[in-house]
């Protein structure tokens, strides 16, 4: 038995932000609880939305108090904010950081008990839908307005912990690539490696069957053919990248990833590292350790990426032209190579066993021990 969760409605296109006020209007929501982080007000790309709002008379108030890793701290404030405001639905702008809290902020509305945060870890058991959520994703990668997860980092205990609820995907999502056209570079280059992981981890993962396939192959290709481009800032590439990471989103959202993201998280917790760097430094390197579990599927990945003759070479072959097209797009985009700049040595321990208690380490196609899990780490520095 699989099973598939999207969005109820999702708009594609360049302008289709539009449609939000009509959105709004048709199922009668009175308040917005906009959530947006400060760059994006700073740059005037959340206005683009408020501006839409002003001009149909819809009320809102808007928080920021949203970092690039969001925090328990950033939840509660939120949720708090949410409760005097008076808003009846929430609009989140922004990448995964913004979409994320305001899910938890959404879940812990409808679902009091799991104030603390730190409870909503794993699968847990709410039994109300959020607040209900439109979603505006100003970037090209985490796709956190289709799925069913989100990522709040713990600061105390310097860890970030997954969450996976069908009941915190967004209602509506605008996919806009006009949203996106202010990504500065290295940011459209990091969140789109994470969503090239996503569509990688996502199709080898253990729980991957064919809709999900189908989903992911295409990601693939989309995301090989655009990223350059999206970097560059072409229509073209915007255009491909929206599409590309949205469909990553549909299938890894349902299935499941691996521990590129287990150890990513890791890096992410402890030194605040950006999530689509760190996922675009681990994946070539843990792609060729799991490349004896996944059978012929790098053979399909290495196709997808624009390899050519992939069915006249053996599986080593097709094996390592799989991680050398993502390295080759990875470097193309200007991703470091490795963590030398990133990690210190005597923290390779503790950042082994975040990942191993990571939600997406049982994912994995191959089951890693904690010492695998170092060498991977050491292999890059």
């Amino acid at each position: 038995m699989a099973r598939i969760v999207l969005n109820e409605t999702s708009y594609h296109g360049a302008g289709c932000l539009q449609e939000i006020v009509g959105e709004v209007e048709k199922r009668g929501f009175q308040k917005a609880f906009v959530c947006s982080d400060p760059d994006l007000v700073k740059f005037g790309v959340t206005k683009k939305v408020l501006d839409l709002l002003d001009g149909a008379g819809c009320a809102y108030e808007l928080y920021s108090n949203i970092k690039p890793n969001p925090t328990i701290e950033n939840v509660q404030t939120g949720v708090a904010a949410f409760k005097a405001s008076g808003a009846d639905y929430i609009i989140a702008i922004g990448g995964g950081s913004s979409m994320d809290t305001a899910k938890a902020i959404g879940i812990i509305i409808a679902n009091p008990e799991f104030e603390d945060v730190r409870s909503l870890e794993g699968v847990a058991p709410t039994k109300n839908p959020c607040v209900p959520i439109l979603a505006v994703p100003t970037t090209a990668g985490t796709a956190a307005e289709v799925t069913i997860n989100y990522v709040i980092t713990d600061v105390e205990k310097k860890r970030k912990f997954v969450c996976v609820d069908t009941h915190d995907i967004p209602v509506v999502a605008f996919i806009d690539p006009e949203m996106m056209s202010t990504m500065p570079k290295g940011l459209t280059a990091a969140t789109g490696m994470d969503a090239l992981t996503h569509a990688i981890e996502g199709y080898t993962t253990k729980g991957a069957w064919e809709m999900t396939d189908m989903f992911h192959l295409e990601a693939i290709r989309l995301i090989s053919e655009n990223l350059r481009g999206a970097v560059a800032n072409t229509k073209e590439g915007r255009e491909g990248m929206a599409l590309g990471q949205y469909i990553a989103g549909m299938g890894f959202s349902n299935v499941g990833l691996g521990i590129v993201h287990s150890m990513a998280h890791a890096l992410g917790a402890v030194y605040d590292t950006p999530h689509g760097v760190a996922n675009a430094i681990l994946l070539p390197t843990v792609m060729a350790w799991n490349a004896d579990a996944t059978g012929e599927k790098y053979r399909e990945i290495a196709r997808a990426m624009g390899v050519k003759n992939v069915d006249d070479m053996s599986r080593e072959e097709y094996c390592a032209a799989a991680v050398d097209a993502v390295k080759q797009l990875s470097a193309d985009v200007g991703i470091p190579a490795d963590l030398k700049a990133i990690v210190k040595e005597e923290d390779i321990d503790f950042l082994a066993q975040s990942a191993m208690d990571d939600a997406c380490r049982p994912g994995n196609p191959k089951d890693p021990t904690k010492e695998d899990i170092i060498a991977l780490y050491k292999s890059l520095l």
